[in-house]
């Protein structure tokens, strides 16, 4: 049964397709005139179910049945663009899928041959095309991996679907000096797009294009069937799921309720480690930010921990420190947490978890013995600037003048920092790098001085300055891949993490919270294979068992979260667990709450057959349900990626603070509204 066409009336469709095309395709760097002119021209809704309508003309792939998807309008883009068509070119398309595709292409190409392998989706995208009105477009019924070798050859061919290498057939089909592009990876859930050019009947170029991910190319040539991803460490075939279950009910350790916990137990494990990184599963869910609190907790009156490092940036983080442990410094009167998402600090679990540490330091008579705050990461790039020069004005009025002549390259892109590093890739701005390395080793020099006047507030000018050369470099890496960025990111909080330490002395002991997909150990996951580390990896490649490494998890509940980057947070409804997941596992055990340690469980077995890689599930500040499988799961190795686990089957969204929030309190109160 065909799909009815998207007929949202709230939205001008038009308009909302010259927006996209302005900030999501052309602000990119698509450059072609022929191709944004056939996506202002081509209706996205008219190719989606209408229940998606609302999301037509955001920049995300998005479900039309059938476990397939329609690509995001960017990636679209950027396949077509790397065709590198020609007036006349005739062009094959494997993975018709909806059809948008085909209809895009067959606004630049003179003729479009598509083959779909899902019969309805062939016949649906056929008969929507056909009414719509693009003739020069037929869609085949068919294995796409091997072509369509009657119409060959072609001037052009398109993969929507990653395949393991790009087929012969394919290439093939190819005319002199036609194109392909693909993405091709060694296993169904990580790729590369390529572009393979035919110079001659046996002669091929082929240029790596941008990392993507696509649904997997299944045929004759592709993936003969949907494969397991293969991580180091995994055992080769998994067990039952029932008789995993079964021995995860039989090794957890109920939870009766956060408050009542009895957490002796989890610190026997965690011994003498000298790092606990908790992560969470989202960024808003009530029950993380509660466990890790009241561990946290436990790890501070208990153990002697000193240090609360979390995934936020530094200036906010040092207004709580300051709030927290009653410091000087720093001076600055910004508010804390107030760039996107605001609702991941600044939320009631955080603030009563703030105040029972300002209370505890209280009771602390010795300052360096009072458990500090703070921020890892690099977004506060502006604030962080701010931050160096306020220090440099009160302490070295020079120096600050020297500042703020090398930072003045940044001020033009102080709202939105992305910008810059668009303008630098493309090369219509110069790269800022040299002088605000300069800034930092200039203040590494003066050390000695600087840190007999005021070592905290020193400690607190350095990391700022660290932090604009680290932002610095990670928005300008924004636009080479995914990878170069997420690596840049993580190292700087790894860094950061290590300084923060090194400043405490030798008998400083952290706490992190963060993502589960920040601090679990990435080489137990499918970001290996990408090249990616994480802050996990190098904590435990650094400090080995001496870091004790916690992931949560959920099945279902609500979440505070967005639908895009900069959207306003709502309160979603988290989907049940995929059934091939470890979640899934957890749910079925039908224990609503426990810890599961990992890394020597009384019965060898559990974690021999957790050993089976496994989906795990990620919601960060964005979550899409209509694109769960693909947007928000991984493969991973639960046992090999954390040493302990913590499950509550049903989570509620974290509670933001309202505008009433810290009125009456002192002016170092850092959520002030």
């Amino acid at each position: 049964m065909e799909v009815p066409l998207s007929t949202h009336a709230t939205f001008d469709s038009a308009a909302e397709r010259h927006q996209m095309v302005a900030l999501q395709i052309a602000a990119r760097g698509i450059r072609d005139p022929r191709i944004l002119e056939a996506f202002r021209a081509v209706p996205r809704e008219a190719f989606l179910p209408v229940d998606l309508a609302e999301f037509t003309y955001q920049d995300t792939p998005l479900p039309i049945g059938d476990g397939q998807t329609i690509s995001q309008p960017y990636i679209v883009a950027l396949m077509t663009e790397a065709l590198r068509l020609k007036p006349g070119d005739r062009v094959l398309e494997v993975g018709t899928g909806s059809g948008y595709a085909a209809a895009i292409l067959s606004r630049v190409a003179t003729q479009v041959f598509s083959v779909e392998r899902i019969e309805a989706l062939a016949y649906v995208a056929r008969r929507r095309l056909e009414r719509l009105g693009f003739s020069n477009v037929q869609v085949l019924h068919g294995d796409g991996s091997v072509g369509w070798l009657e119409h060959a050859p072609y001037d052009a061919i398109t993969v929507a679907a990653g395949g393991p290498d790009v087929p012969e057939t394919l290439l093939s089909q190819l005319a002199p000096g036609g194109r392909l592009v693909m993405p091709v990876g060694s296993t169904p859930r990580r790729q590369s797009l390529v572009r393979v050019t035919r110079r001659g009947s046996d002669q091929y170029d082929r240029e790596d294009l941008e990392e993507v991910r696509f649904v997997p190319l299944i045929g004759v040539e592709g993936w003969g069937e949907p494969a397991t991803e293969r991580v180091h460490g995994a055992r080769a075939t998994p067990s039952r799921p029932a008789a995993v279950t079964k021995l995860i009910r039989e090794e957890a350790e109920p939870i009766a309720s956060i408050e009542g916990a009895e957490l002796g137990p989890l610190l026997d494990r965690i011994g003498e480690a000298r790092l606990v990184l908790l992560g969470e599963a989202t960024h808003g869910t009530s029950e993380f930010y509660r466990m890790r609190a009241r561990i946290t907790q436990e790890l501070i009156e208990r153990r002697g921990f000193n240090i609360v490092a979390v995934e936020a940036d530094w200036p906010d983080a040092a207004r709580v420190d300051a709030y927290a442990r009653n410091l000087p410094c720093p001076r600055s009167g910004a508010r804390a947490f107030t760039r996107f998402p605001t609702w991941m600090w600044r939320n009631e679990e955080v603030k009563n978890f703030v105040e029972w540490l300002r209370k505890r330091n209280a009771a602390v008579k010795d300052p360096d013995l009072r458990t500090g705050f703070h921020g890892l990461d690099l977004y506060s790039l502006h604030a962080s600037i701010q931050a160096v020069l306020e220090y440099l004005d009160r302490l070295d009025p020079e120096a600050a003048r020297i500042a703020r002549r090398r930072y003045g390259c940044l001020t033009p892109w102080e709202s939105d920092p992305a910008a810059y590093g668009q303008a630098v890739t493309t090369g219509s701005y110069r790269s800022c790098e040299e002088p605000v390395v300069a800034m930092l080793k200039d203040l590494l020099a003066k050390r000695l001085d600087y840190m007999s006047s005021d070592g905290e507030c020193f400690h607190d000018a350095v990391q700022n300055a660290r932090l604009v050369a680290s932002g610095e470099g990670y928005y300008r890496s924004m636009f080479y891949g995914s990878k170069q960025s997420w690596n840049l990111r993580d190292q700087h909080m790894f860094e950061t993490l290590e300084t923060v330490l090194s400043f405490r002395g030798p008998r400083a002991k952290a706490v992190v919270w963060e993502h589960n997909s920040h601090v679990g150990n990435a080489a137990a996951t499918e970001m290996r294979a990408r090249g990616e580390h994480n802050v996990g990896q190098l904590v435990r490649e650094r400090h080995g068992n001496a870091a004790y490494l916690v992931g949560f998890g959920t099945d279902r509940g609500t979440v505070a979260a967005a639908s895009e980057w900069g959207g306003p947070m709502e309160v979603k409804d988290v989907r049940p667990a995929h059934a091939d997941s470890y979640e899934k596992l957890c749910h079925d055990t039908k224990t609503e709450a426990f810890l599961l340690h990992l890394r020597e469980p009384s019965r060898k077995a559990l974690r021999d057959e957790l050993l089976s890689p496994r989906l795990e599930r990620a919601i960060g500040v964005i979550y899409r349900p209509e694109t769960e499988l693909l947007s928000h799961y991984f493969q991973a190795i639960l046992p090999l990626q954390f040493d302990e686990y913590v499950w509550f089957d049903v989570t509620s969204s974290i509670a933001p603070l309202d505008s009433e929030s810290g009125r009456g309190m002192p002016d170092t109160y850092p959520f002030g509204l």
